[in-house]
């Protein structure tokens, strides 16, 4: 008998927020819940999401899988990002720094929970405007897809990676 081992990735999620919201009707509100959740593979791919629904479990459970669905992926430059970048969504902005090896996730929760879903393992971040976390959240992956690296500048560019060099 041989033993199949599945090749599953290994996905890493967060909640960000949890918001029980009310419908009012007739007899009075209605609650129901609605989640933001995070979804990532530790290797550079992240994807959000809102669930809701009439449970809190469920609502997750939800998010979870439509955010597996809009996974993007992010550039990484060993532990942390290739270049600085300003992310935007609404009123909130989100500017994200590389930094050097050894300085960690500095971010606050709903960036921190994408970073740590991404992989990113050494990263300076600001929260600048609103601090809503579903616009936040939103800001930062609109940060994230703004990133390209070396290979790819240099391929739009029509040169090969020695040539962008600095010349000294």
């Amino acid at each position: 008998m041989i033993a199949v081992e599945s090749s599953q990735l290994q996905m890493i999620d967060k909640v960000v927020h949890i918001s029980r919201v009310a419908k009012v009707v007739k007899g009075g509100r209605r609650f129901s819940f609605s989640a933001i959740v995070v979804v990532g593979d530790g290797d550079g791919k992240v994807g959000y999401s809102l669930g809701k629904a009439n449970e809190v479990p469920e609502a997750i459970r939800k998010g979870m899988e439509s955010a597996k669905r809009s996974m993007v992926a992010v550039p990484l430059k060993n532990s942390t990002i290739p270049h600085e970048v300003l992310g935007k969504y609404g009123a909130s902005s989100v500017v994200l720094k590389p930094a050097s090896p050894g300085t960690g996730v500095i971010a606050g929760g709903a960036v921190r929970a994408i970073m740590e879903a991404a992989g990113i393992h050494d990263i300076l971040t600001k929260c600048v405007g609103s601090r809503n976390p579903h616009n936040v959240v939103k800001a930062t992956v609109e940060g994230l897809k703004k990133l390209r690296s070396v290979e790819q500048v240099s391929k739009i560019r029509g040169k090969n990676v020695l040539e962008d060099g600095p010349t000294s």
